[in-house]
């Protein structure tokens, strides 16, 4: 009860000592909520961006085309070959259906109409369970050896640079963010040192009368983890902020290319781990403030 009593009048003292300067508290704020504000809102940006890719990437297919001069012998077995070797969902195009879908295409009628032949060859549209890229560069391989088999197609080179995009994001944000955090813990470190400076007195006589170095400590400590979590607090509002003001015009913006997506809000755990970052940050600055800072008194 003694420990708790004694946590409980520190965070009593924090909180006075923030309330005390509220010019000086909101100007702290402000700093450390900007700091955390890109780093946060270029994590929502990505898993954002991450929807989008996974949305437009929809299902991963692997078509094949038949030589145009292979008999319905030749598809049949084709046909039962994948059906054994492959779990994946196969759908067969003929080439009269592939020519007649050309042929409803605007513009393409008559162009269709002056062929002497249909050029279109037989395709088997395939849906395979295991959507690795490297499962279905295998299974690519692998067809594109079967008779009669002129050509395998695999669209998944853009989903491959998109995701190494992706990667290289996250990891410019995490170096942001490392340099946001060190620019955080000396925004709390220099704010810190002016209380312990303003508190020198009061430090002093708390000395004399037998304080322990830690509970001279951890008022400045709350301080510090406080004026971190406030800005973590900020930081989500200034994010939510930004994205409700960039939602109307990214959905205008996929509306003219035929898609529909919204911008998705930080949730519940986003402003946790902001608040939770900032206050982090904020007690690391003022440990290391105080500890520097003391030293004087000794």
């Amino acid at each position: 009860m003694a420990w708790l009593t004694q946590h409980q009048a520190a965070l009593a003292a924090a909180f006075r000592r923030l309330w005390a300067t509220p010019l000086n508290t909101l100007l702290s704020l402000f700093a450390i909520g900007i700091a955390l504000t890109l780093p946060g809102f270029g994590f929502v940006l990505l898993d954002n961006l991450r929807d989008v890719g996974q949305s437009v990437a929809g299902v991963q297919q692997i078509s094949v085309f038949m030589d145009v001069a292979a008999s319905r012998k030749d598809v049949a077995e084709i046909e039962s070959r994948l059906k054994q070797v492959s779990t994946a969902r196969v759908t067969f195009v003929a080439r009269e259906d592939a020519l007649k879908r050309l042929q409803k295409s605007e513009g393409m009628a008559e162009i269709v109409a002056s062929l002497p032949k249909n050029p279109l060859p037989d395709a088997f549209i395939i849906e395979p369970a295991n959507t690795e890229p490297a499962a279905l560069e295998i299974m690519k391989k692998e067809l594109a050896t079967w008779p009669k088999v002129a050509h395998v197609q695999l669209d998944s080179a853009w989903v491959k640079r998109f995701d190494a995009f992706l990667r290289l994001g996250k990891l410019a944000l995490w170096m942001l963010a490392g340099l946001f955090a060190a620019g955080l813990v000396a925004v709390t470190f220099n704010t810190i040192r002016l209380q312990v400076v303003a508190h020198a007195a009061e430090i002093e006589v708390a000395r004399l009368i037998g304080a322990t170095d830690a509970f001279i400590r951890r008022p400045f400590y709350y301080y510090g983890a406080l004026q971190g979590a406030f800005g973590g607090l900020l930081a989500a509002g200034l994010v939510l902020l930004a994205l409700k003001l960039l939602a109307g015009p990214v959905s205008e913006l996929a509306e003219l290319y035929g898609a529909s997506f919204s911008l998705g809000l930080p949730g519940p755990m986003h402003v946790l781990a902001l608040s939770g970052a900032g206050g982090f940050l904020g007690w690391l600055g003022a440990q290391l403030s105080v500890s520097l800072s003391l030293t004087q008194f000794d």
